[in-house]
């Protein structure tokens, strides 16, 4: 689905008290008002750097990015507005999103140390199908303030508040810088390719 039929589908499930995948707890469905709050805002405030709009320009052949997300996940609402926006900078690049629980074959073969973190870019060539590579399931600084976390055994809501603070604090800067080195050899695949 494109990310304004999956901000829909998020509220319409939110109107009925619900989220996307099979656990309806009600943890898991204020988890997903709050990611419909964050992107909410997020949506009105991302910007895109100087840089990573020239480098976005640059991309002259079609470009398919798939993301593989769920509603409660609070990675995938600070990371998926600021996605949007570098799609929607470029014609060249189109944007879909499937809920990862529906698609376990699929995130199983983009797992992330073992695991199926979301959420998972998977950039590819729409002509060739070739897999260009893939990003997720948060910038690198942020994986390792979560893995810490978790080694240290914080609580998930203390560790989830100090994540989101990083999020906040970062502003999707480690997220643009990240981009702008995987588009590159993306790029080169397609190229390669020719």
């Amino acid at each position: 689905m494109s990310y304004s039929n999956y901000r829909k589908m998020m509220g319409d499930l939110l109107a009925d008290n619900k989220t996307t995948g099979p656990n309806q707890a009600e943890a898991m469905v204020a988890y997903t008002r709050m990611n419909e709050q964050r992107m909410h805002r997020l949506d009105k405030t991302v910007q895109l750097n100087a840089e990573m709009q020239a480098a976005l320009q640059q991309i002259s052949r079609p470009m398919n990015w798939l993301v593989l997300t769920e509603a409660w996940c609070g990675d995938a609402a600070q990371n998926l507005p600021a996605l949007a926006a570098m799609a929607a900078a470029n014609e060249n690049i189109e944007m879909r999103l499937l809920l990862r629980d529906e698609h376990l074959e699929l995130m199983d073969q983009f797992l992330t140390e073992g695991g199926r973190s979301i959420p998972k870019l998977i950039a590819f060539d729409p002509e060739s199908m070739e897999v260009l590579g893939s990003w997720g399931p948060r910038p690198a600084a942020a994986q390792v303030l979560y893995l810490g976390l978790k080694a240290e055994q914080v609580p998930f809501e203390e560790a989830s508040t100090r994540l989101h603070k990083w999020y906040a604090d970062n502003k999707n800067t480690d997220l643009q810088s990240e981009m702008l080195v995987a588009l590159k050899p993306w790029q080169a695949r397609q190229s390669a390719a020719l």
